[in-house]
């Protein structure tokens, strides 16, 4: 009898923890890491590619970091605009057409023969795919599926962007010197192509669509979408934004962000190794191990910022990083010493650890605009990269060697450590929550604090 009750107790009861056991904020964090790295992939190639399209199509290094510096530009600039583009038709299907235009403009590439066409195709169509769905895609899936463990998520999400950029970078390498950059190509057109019926399939726009609110929250915190015109919201995002200190300050960090690593570090580390005499598949290597340290050190900043003062954080990673860059110059050579190792692994761990730190902070002082503020944040993050891309070609050309873009890198992110500390973060006052775009540090922490 004991035995007969207990069967018919129990089957009810498994299944419903099993199905709540996992909250679907986590499948969706999951499908947009995926999605993060799908198009990073071809963000991997233009810094193992210039070598080889100066020797088959006779152009300079200024040449092709123009067209590098492009696809900077578009990434960030188009940020905060797709950022207002998910709010009005959704994560999924801006996702999807980015997808499909970072294929489209990589696998158009096997058939140029003029330098236009590399700026076209190159810089402005996997520019504008790839910005589609850069930072500002993380900000959103975090703000509205995360309530809690928001530094962690973004900390996971970036680094799974970041690192993509990096990890291919040996395989594509050895593609390259098999079959050629065409074959390359290709290869990140198919990688991007591959995450698109994932997306299809399981992301999903907000916690309500699948009867969820957001982890650690409630359904309050599932907010309705913006309903105004996309390049509207981005408009008065940037405009509200504006006159607050804060937005420059970080800003102005975010720029020298970019700068020494996505601008400087990823498409001119290779081409500077081997003027040392390093194999590119080496110098490779040695990126894609920065990739993987990425991955540690943004989740790690991602549990710090959740813990410490963000402005703590971003001064301890510009400060160093630039102290690295000043030693760079010393550690290039034709074969591989520890001290080469070591500086990759810090700036590995160093990468994108200012993300979940900038982002908590645009969180702070911006509210529920903070996803398309933080879309202009990290278009000066692009900008920067557009600069030190372009710049660091010209200094090669003109100068003969990259020493000099080191050093003037180094020095700036020593700035951008005091831009970092100076911003104010002051106690939220007892006040109801802000309708609108705060533009004082004093009322966004009240949005914060009560919202």
């Amino acid at each position: 009898m004991l035995s007969g009750v207990t069967s018919t107790a129990l089957p009810p009861i498994a299944p419903v923890r099993a199905s709540r056991r996992i909250h679907p904020a986590w499948g969706v964090a999951a499908v947009t890491f995926l999605a993060l790295v799908g198009a990073a992939a071809f963000r991997a190639v233009p810094g193992v590619l210039i070598d080889p399209l100066r020797d088959e199509f006779g152009w300079s290094v200024s040449t092709i970091s123009a067209a590098v510096a492009v696809n900077m530009a578009l990434y960030g600039l188009t940020a905060p605009f797709a950022a207002a583009l998910m709010e009005k038709f959704g994560i999924r299907r801006v996702v999807i057409c980015a997808l499909l235009l970072v294929a489209l403009g990589s696998g158009l590439t096997v058939f140029m023969t003029a330098s236009w066409q590399l700026v076209l195709l190159w810089g402005v169509l996997v520019g504008l795919g790839a910005g589609s769905m850069a930072l500002s895609l993380v900000a959103t899936v975090t703000g509205r599926w995360f309530v809690a463990r928001r530094g962690l998520v973004s900390g996971v999400l970036t680094a799974g962007g970041a690192a993509g950029q990096l990890v291919f970078l040996p395989l594509v390498a050895w593609i390259d010197g098999t079959w050629g950059w065409r074959a390359a190509s290709l290869g990140t057109t198919a990688a991007a192509l591959a995450v698109v019926p994932l997306v299809a399939w399981l992301l999903r726009d907000r916690p309500r669509d699948v009867g969820a609110v957001p982890y650690g929250g409630t359904a309050a915190d599932d907010v309705d979408p913006v309903r105004s015109g996309a390049a509207r919201t981005a408009v008065q995002g940037l405009v509200a934004a504006s006159r607050s200190r804060v937005f420059w300050l970080l800003a102005g960090g975010f720029f020298i962000c970019g700068l020494s690593t996505n601008g400087l570090v990823q498409p001119h580390f290779i081409p500077a190794a081997h003027d040392h005499g390093m194999p590119v598949t080496t110098a490779a290597g040695l990126l894609a191990v920065v990739g993987v340290f990425d991955i540690a050190g943004t989740i790690f900043s991602g549990w710090l910022t959740d813990r410490v003062d963000p402005r703590m954080l971003l001064l301890a990673y510009y400060g160093l990083r630039g102290a690295s860059l000043f030693l760079l110059p010393a550690l290039f050579g034709p074969d591989l010493h520890a001290s080469m190792v070591v500086f990759i692994v810090f700036y590995g761990l160093d990468w994108v650890a200012t993300v979940p730190p900038t982002l908590a902070l645009c969180r702070e002082n911006f509210g529920s605009r903070a996803p398309v503020v933080f879309g202009w944040v990290f278009a000066s993050h692009q900008i920067g990269s557009a600069f030190a891309a372009f710049g660091g070609g010209v200094i090669r050309d003109v100068t003969g060697s990259y020493d000099l873009a080191w050093v003037l890198a180094g020095g700036l992110c020593l700035a951008a450590a005091l831009m970092s500390v100076s911003i104010t973060r002051a106690i939220p006052p007892p006040a109801a929550v802000p309708s609108t775009l705060p533009s004082e540090p004093q009322t966004a922490a009240a949005d914060q604090a009560h919202g």
